[in-house]
């Protein structure tokens, strides 16, 4: 009943920058917190940021002063701008959302994830 879908994945040279979005549709009341994660080749899966429904926004350490979440809560949106990207941040990226939706349900949903490289 509910669908994220990210995009802006791509390839980029260390130092550079690369913008994130994704979007959630289905049959949505609202959302609550959504969010950013990332998993390379051989770890786990790491918080990278997360947004409060009000725009409250929390960072892990390694991001920190480098990335930046923002939301558009009219168009069901999260973003995530990374700049002065390392080689370290390859990985698989994710978005998450909290959502109460169809029936006064609430679950906490995926994206697909879209994969960031970043070269040395």
């Amino acid at each position: 009943q509910v669908q994220l879908v990210e995009s802006g994945g791509g390839l980029v040279q260390a130092g550079g920058s690369l913008g994130l979005s994704c979007t959630a549709s289905g049959s949505i009341f609202s959302i609550y917190a959504m969010g950013w994660y990332r998993q390379a080749p051989g770890k786990q899966r790491e918080l990278v940021a997360a947004i409060s429904n009000g725009g409250g926004a929390n960072y892990a350490d390694f991001v920190r002063g480098r990335f930046t979440t923002s939301r558009d809560n009219a168009k069901n949106t999260v973003y995530l701008q990374m700049n002065s990207l390392k080689p370290e941040d390859t990985a698989v990226y994710y978005c998450n959302a909290d959502v109460l939706y169809g029936g006064g349900r609430r679950a906490v949903f995926w994206g697909q994830g879209t994969q960031v490289t970043v070269s040395s």
